[in-house]
């Protein structure tokens, strides 16, 4: 039986590290890259076997052999702003292999002079590969940040077969508590 109130978590291997999966009221919460990860609280508790995280590892799985997975199955409750989860619903409608830029994602909500927050709701997503913040690359096709680094955000768009400008630079920023 699982408590709803509990975060559940896990960790998955995967070609960009080992990723920290967490579930809460049965509902993915956040998937976090190793350079990114939060310490495990004491509250939370680990499992193998909880529906959500299975169906987030196959489904990462399936991604990573190189199947067109859309994660459509994995029910999401990313916490944030409602301005926040507006930007990750409009990150979750940039198609596999396809990307965007941060201006277009701020025209896409209705607010062309929000990029810089825009950039800053895209740093925040709490549930990195399935909500697809690395398909934001600058106007010009260029690689930006990504709080996992830049070799997975790499790994990701090669991955997808999403063609990108690389300046080659590294940038990993702090992880704020958010659970």
């Amino acid at each position: 039986m699982t408590n709803t109130n509990t975060i559940y978590y896990c960790f998955h291997p995967s070609p960009v590290g080992k990723l920290l999966l967490l579930v809460k009221n049965n509902a993915l919460i956040g998937i976090e890259f190793e350079k990114e990860q939060h310490p495990i609280q004491a509250a939370w508790q680990q499992s193998d076997t909880q529906p959500v995280l299975l169906a987030t590892k196959m489904a990462l799985d399936r991604y990573f052999n190189g199947e067109k997975e859309h994660f459509s199955n994995i029910p999401l409750a990313p916490q944030g702003t409602p301005f926040q989860q507006q930007v990750w619903q409009a990150l979750l409608a940039i198609p596999y292999g396809q990307f965007s830029s941060y201006s277009a994602l701020a025209q896409q909500i209705g607010n062309p002079k929000a990029v810089r927050a825009v950039g800053g709701a895209v740093g925040r997503n709490p549930i990195s590969i399935i909500i697809p913040c690395h398909r934001i690359l600058a106007k010009n096709s260029a690689l930006t940040g990504f709080g996992g680094g830049l070799p997975a955000k790499r790994y990701l768009l090669q991955q997808e077969n999403i063609a990108y400008l690389d300046r080659g630079i590294e940038y990993v920023k702090e992880k704020q508590q958010r659970y």
